[in-house]
């Protein structure tokens, strides 16, 4: 049995991270690690507002956990289609990384966000943040219990980071209204043949965990490769609990290819 992974503050060292993502993906080359890069960041003078240990800090905790994971693949991804992508479905494709880095965003994103959402609410009050990491550590998905100067930080950083990709508003300091966040094609082809070149079968990847962090649920999944399928990345079959896909690119090499 897996456990579920446990809840850190280190998301709290950027929250998106938005511009200086794109920076460090500017400055990232195949295979430097986060020393190497730290120090590429430094000497670029590309962030001349930030202070040599606020830069380390964006690279090790921020950047690095979210893009330089599995030899750089995510990093490596980006650079490939960053010029042909639109600024949405860049930061979809930033939220995606982000939330697989950072459970306690990818949970709270999963499990409050889009129940609210479904549920037919147009906001999300700092309270509703706050019960969640206190539920949290109640749960025992911390490693020791924080402190509450640290919960109310916590809760601010889930929300901030909602902002920052999309899914809320980002003018109000008190309450964020819920906007419109609908998965982008090209990151629905992204994450389906992400998924299948990891080696899991068709109905692993239509039930994966990672769709919901979209606020996808199975039907929904299945709609949205009806759409990939019309627009020519693959071949869907359903019928009944059936469903079979036919890839049409061997490769993730041969879908960033066609994507960018």
């Amino acid at each position: 049995m897996t456990l579920p992974s446990q809840y850190t503050t280190q998301f709290q060292a950027g929250l998106g991270l938005i511009e200086e993502t794109k920076i460090l993906l500017d400055l990232w080359k195949p295979g430097q690690n986060p020393t190497a890069l730290h120090q590429a960041a430094l000497e670029s003078g590309r962030f001349p507002n930030m202070t040599a240990r606020r830069v380390r800090n964006v690279v090790a905790e921020g950047f690095a956990p979210r893009y330089l994971v599995s030899q750089g693949t995510p990093a490596e991804h980006l650079n490939a289609l960053k010029a042909s992508l639109s600024s949405e479905e860049l930061v979809q494709l930033f939220f995606l990384f982000t939330a697989r880095a950072h459970a306690i965003l990818r949970d709270f994103v999963s499990q409050v966000y889009w129940d609210r959402y479904t549920a037919g609410y147009s906001e999300i009050p700092p309270t509703e943040a706050r019960a969640f990491v206190q539920r949290a550590i109640d749960n025992g998905r911390t490693k020791k219990r924080w402190s509450e100067s640290t919960v109310r930080r916590v809760s601010a950083y889930l929300i901030g980071c909602c902002a920052d990709f999309g899914l809320l508003s980002g003018r109000s300091r008190s309450i964020r209204k819920m906007q419109s966040f609908r998965i982008c094609a090209k990151v629905a082809a992204y994450l389906a043949y992400e998924l299948h070149c990891q080696g899991l079968g068709d109905q692993a990847v239509i039930a994966h965990p990672d769709w919901q962090m979209f606020g996808l649920l199975r039907s929904d999944v299945l709609e949205e490769f009806r759409r990939l399928s019309l627009q020519g990345f693959l071949i869907i079959q359903a019928g009944g609990n059936i469903t079979r896909i036919s890839w049409k690119f061997p490769t993730m090499e041969d879908l960033l290819h066609v994507l960018a």
